[in-house]
Formats: C-alpha cells, structure tokens, sequence
C-alpha cells in the first residue's frame, strides 16, 4: 500500500524556525498541519493573485476596443451567437 504522506526536510533561519513551534503550540497544531494550512492558503492567495491579474489585462485588453459597458460585451456576444 501505498503512503499518503511525503517525508520533506526544510531548514529554516534559527528565529523562523523558534516563531513557527511557538505558532504551532498556540494553533494547537503540529508542524506538519501547520504546514499544510499555511501552504494551502498560499496556493490559495496566488491562484487569487493570478486572476486578479488576468481580470487586469481582460479590462485592459477591452478598454483597447472600446468595449466599456456589460451592454458592450452583450452586443459582441449576441453578434456571435447568430453567426
């Protein structure tokens, strides 16, 4: 059978790694859960990040052909659909 974990090893600067076992004891958490959480909300906020500046270069990318309104965006849908 096979594990469902990964064994890794990080080395972390003597204060960082000191601050991480104090945040783990007080989350009630071991390292590792800590881990996993604080990764996950890192996957979460740049997958965020990445949307954000996708929306950014889509607005930007539609004020270049003087599409600036929802009724703007209905028209080329529309004009779409009946071709």
């Amino acid at each position: 059978m096979k594990s469902r974990r990964v064994a890794m090893t990080i080395s972390l600067p003597p204060d960082l790694a000191k601050n991480y076992e104090k945040l783990a004891r007080q989350e009630a958490k071991n390292k590792s859960q800590l881990f996993r959480e604080m990764f996950s909300l890192y996957q979460t906020r740049a997958r965020e990040k990445e949307f954000f500046e996708l929306q950014r270069e889509g607005a930007r990318l539609a004020r270049e052909r003087g599409i600036l309104t929802e009724e703007d965006v209905e028209k080329i849908v529309f004009e779409s659909r009946r071709t």
